[in-house]
């Protein structure tokens, strides 16, 4: 790791970034609203110790946005009913690096041993 890169952080991710932000700002208004949604949503409760599969994360949210955008497909159709299942089922394939993903296994393995511990 370069010396400018401890001061300021990764150059590469924050170029990725940058890149992942135009791409959304140049989606039609439905699609761009819909992606700063997705995008707040995911931030909140996505991979938050992992920056790589973050910025995977949105750069495969921008293909998203950009395919159902090209192909005219409406919002709910591509977000369902509920965006907040879809939001979590997209992070799904992106490992469990949140807060709440490490809080539900620490729960599972508690109640786990809970079940196995003797009356």
């Amino acid at each position: 790791m370069a010396w400018y890169e401890k001061i300021i952080g990764d150059l590469g991710a924050k170029k990725q970034w940058r890149e992942y932000r135009r791409r959304l700002d140049a989606l039609p208004a439905p699609y761009r609203q819909a992606g700063r949604a997705l995008e707040r949503y995911v931030l909140n409760l996505g991979p938050s110790d992992d920056s790589d599969a973050l910025i995977r994360m949105v750069t495969d949210l921008a293909d998203l946005l950009e395919q159902a955008a090209a192909a005219e497909t409406p919002i709910r159709d591509l977000t369902g009913a509920d965006p907040s299942v879809f939001a979590e089922e997209f992070m799904a394939n992106y490992g469990d690096g949140s807060w709440i993903g490490r809080e539900r296994a620490r729960l599972a393995r508690a109640i786990d041993e809970a079940a196995q511990s003797p009356g």
